[in-house]
């Protein structure tokens, strides 16, 4: 196995972990980050009725410009509006495999600006 497709199952395994821990319910939504090279994405998903009840994504967005970083923390605060118009304060934050650092921190700490609640 070569080193790029070791990283990618060790993230594999990692998002299986946590998955196996944090589920979404209609109260208290799963709030899942998906980070790829260019774009960035978010949902609020209601693992229960198996529904996504919130998504924002980069692509096809005109107006997600700057850095990765910057556009993650657009997409925060587009998502905790978007729950705040759905009537959600509270989620449970699914980091996808990724390390609670950089981008996904900027999200985080962007839709908690906004007021959502994890």
């Amino acid at each position: 196995m070569n080193s790029l497709a070791h990283k990618l199952h060790n993230r594999v395994q990692r998002k299986k972990r946590i998955r196996s821990v944090v589920s979404g319910t209609a109260v208290r939504p799963r709030l899942s980050v998906y980070i790829s090279n260019s774009h960035v994405t978010a949902q609020l998903i209601d693992d229960t009725a198996h529904k996504t009840l919130a998504y924002v994504t980069t692509v096809g967005n005109k107006a997600a410009k700057g850095t990765m970083t910057e556009k993650a923390a657009a997409i925060g605060a587009e998502v905790a509006k978007q729950a705040k118009t759905a009537k959600i304060k509270t989620v449970v934050f699914d980091r996808g495999g990724k390390l609670y650092h950089g981008r996904v921190a900027a999200l985080a700490d962007a839709a908690r600006k906004e007021g959502l609640e994890f």
